[in-house]
């Protein structure tokens, strides 16, 4: 049975960090960075479930860890999770959520919502590290895309992982998705979640880095990404956004927010904003 090597993070205290200092957690995020990190899942409590593609990425992680000074110690342990487990443990817990108009449902929970007048489901097989739909900045981006008319518009889909965002683009009346990654195990993924959906026509999928694509646009461009990923970004995501579009942006804590944010101000104007479980969104607007 294939395994995941994964480390568990057990961080300290919030009291025991100076309030003035970034996060435990920010400085692993900035550690960790550039590692191949398949998922970070919350385990236990005060504690990081952290999954790697292969042995060596976690050992390196380790080192990394371990080398951490304190008062920023934290425990670090590796662990290896079957797959199986995970798949287990995903159809034991997982049920469908909502976010607005739109439900996200793994396929063993549609019973009742075709029932619901109004509701657009979208059908997402959880599978380790491309995301279940479940996450706070999955239904912040969701909300999101539900206060733009997206009749006849373009969606870029930056970052699309498990294709949660991309699909329920379409189900809302974009004319065109384009769901972006660069790892080609999550196209695959979102692909398959695709099948599930229909495979609709109107959402396509590619392999992509935006950082490296400047023909990459769209009339709304989504960018569930990471607040170190998105302000190193944000010049190139803002020219992404055509003339009067709008651009989403999610994956940013609320110690991280102020920074990012202004990274976007030259070029975009704030229309919304909202907050969840520490998680922040932001819808943005260019000029027309």
């Amino acid at each position: 049975m294939a395994a995941w090597p994964a480390i568990e993070i057990v961080f300290p205290e919030p009291g025991a960090q100076a309030p003035d200092a970034p996060s435990v957690q920010d400085r692993v995020l900035a550690d960790l960075d550039g590692l191949d990190i398949v998922a970070i899942s919350e385990h236990a409590r005060d504690g990081w479930r952290v999954f790697f593609r292969t042995g060596a990425d976690r050992a390196a992680a380790m080192a990394l860890l371990h080398a951490m000074p304190a008062p920023a110690a934290i425990d670090v342990r590796p662990v290896d999770v079957d797959d199986e487990d995970w798949a287990r443990r995903s159809q034991a817990s997982l049920r469908a959520v909502r976010a607005g108009r739109v439900a996200v449902a793994p396929p063993w929970d549609l019973g009742g919502l075709a029932d619901e007048p109004g509701v657009l489901t979208v059908v997402i097989e959880p599978a380790m590290g491309f995301g279940s739909g479940h996450h706070a900045t999955t239904r912040l981006c969701l909300e999101a895309l539900q206060r733009c008319d997206l009749a006849g518009r373009r969606v870029l889909d930056i970052g699309t992982g498990s294709g949660v965002l991309a699909l329920a683009a379409a189900r809302l009346g974009a004319a065109s998705v384009l769901a972006i990654d660069v790892d080609p195990d999550a196209l695959a993924n979102a692909r398959g979640n695709a099948a599930l959906n229909g495979s609709p026509s109107n959402v396509a999928f590619r392999q992509a880095d935006f950082r490296h694509d400047p023909a990459l646009a769209g009339d709304i461009v989504v960018a569930n990404l990471s607040g170190g990923m998105l302000e190193a970004g944000a010049e190139t995501l803002t020219r992404a956004v055509a003339r009067g579009g709008r651009l989403i942006i999610s994956g940013i804590t609320e110690d991280e927010r102020d920074q990012v944010y202004r990274a976007f101000t030259a070029g975009l104007s704030m229309e919304w904003q909202a907050e969840e479980a520490g998680w922040c969104c932001a819808l943005l607007v260019a000029p027309r």
